[in-house]
């Protein structure tokens, strides 16, 4: 296969899915990692794709917000792990917060199986999928985003004054610098109104999220107390997320 047959190949994977890792290129074209990072870099030189950490992203994607259903597709045996490692921190009785996504919506069906829950959340698909057990669910309200999250003026106020043991959140990016970050202003401003409800904070993100920097920044990589990921994490990030966030589970 030629090089620019490669790179279209590449550049289709990117569009269609927001993003594309470099082990699964290897596995589909049947090249080499190296060959791979080569390709990606003349697509990033050119502006097609943005390079990130162990793959690409569509160009821009740091302010573009992919909808709920295009990102249910990424790596779901990782967050079916990570749901299942972030609802053991959990226990019977418990209040939780829980933020929009498809890591937490995934974690909001591992919780079926925790009894007398009251969880507070921004995401009707979250809500639909704990009103099937016996939980007590607060819905914020607000706008909507096209991630199905529910933010804005609306559902800050709500958090107002709320007080939950535990919030699981999910995150666009996280990087040493820029922390756990967002695309969406709206998103941010309600998560950070999350974080000032929980005695603890457990962000809930796998192994593609690292090094991908969204607009606005939700917390530094130390404001968290648990950063629940997968074994598909790098060495690197492994250990600069190890040093900085309270701890580290990987699932």
């Amino acid at each position: 296969m030629l090089a620019r047959q490669r790179q279209e190949l590449i550049l289709d994977a990117v569009r269609t899915t927001g993003g594309a890792r470099v082990s699964e290129l290897v596995d589909t074209l049947g090249v080499s990692d190296m060959t791979v990072r080569r390709d990606i870099e003349v697509l990033a030189r050119r502006g097609l794709v943005t390079r990130v950490h162990g793959g690409a992203t569509a160009a821009g994607s740091s302010v573009e917000e992919p909808g709920f259903a295009a990102k249910s597709g990424r790596n779901p045996a990782a967050k079916q792990s990570i749901a299942t490692a972030a609802a053991a921190l959990i226990e019977p009785g418990a209040s939780v917060a829980l933020s929009a996504g498809t890591t937490t919506h995934a974690v909001a069906t591992a919780l079926l199986g925790v009894p007398g829950l009251t969880v507070v959340t921004n995401s009707l698909r979250v809500a639909e999928v704990l009103w099937a057990g016996d939980a007590t669910v607060v819905l914020t309200g607000g706008e909507r985003t096209p991630s199905d999250a529910l933010v804005g003026p609306v559902a800050v106020a709500a958090l107002r004054g709320l007080h939950v043991d535990w919030l699981l959140m999910g995150v666009h990016g996280m990087d040493v610098e820029a922390g756990f970050t967002t695309p969406n202003l709206a998103e941010a401003e309600t998560n950070r109104a999350l974080v000032a409800t929980a005695r603890r904070v457990a962000v809930v993100a796998d192994n593609s999220k690292w090094g991908v920097v969204g607009l606005s920044t939700i917390a530094a990589l130390d404001e968290v107390d648990v950063l629940v990921s997968d074994d598909g994490l790098e060495p690197d990030a492994r250990r600069t997320l190890d040093e900085c966030c309270g701890r580290l589970v990987l699932a």
